[in-house]
């Protein structure tokens, strides 16, 4: 499915991939890069830019900081996650120390999720 982007967001995608987190760095290098299914960084889906988007399984992952714990950016996430949501795109959400604590969960997470949204397809 082709989703809309605010054309707007391509700069700053692209400025967001030059600038990764070292956890958003892991996570791409060490898993979602190689994986059989492809995965975009920093992609811009209407108003907003996910951390990373498989667009076959319409699948985006958010690695969350310690300042998504904050009660505006929860319901910020929630609104983006809802919106996302309408489009038909699930969002799985990581916090940060799960990519340093439990990487092979996450990365069973993943694969779960983009194996379950593909079949079939």
């Amino acid at each position: 499915m082709y989703h809309d982007y605010n054309k707007k967001n391509i700069v700053l995608a692209r400025n967001l991939r030059n600038r990764a987190t070292k956890e958003e760095k892991k996570l791409w290098y060490d898993f979602l890069r190689t994986y059989p299914v492809k995965f975009q960084r920093q992609k811009a889906i209407g108003n907003y830019i996910v951390d990373f988007y498989c667009s076959k399984a319409e699948l985006a992952i958010e690695l969350d900081g310690n300042q998504h714990g904050e009660e505006q950016a929860r319901k910020d996430d929630g609104q983006r996650e809802y919106l996302l949501a309408q489009e038909g795109i699930l969002t799985i959400r990581v916090p940060n120390s799960h990519i340093w604590n439990n990487f092979s969960g996450v990365r069973e997470m993943i694969d779960s999720a983009v194996k379950q949204r593909t079949q079939g397809k």
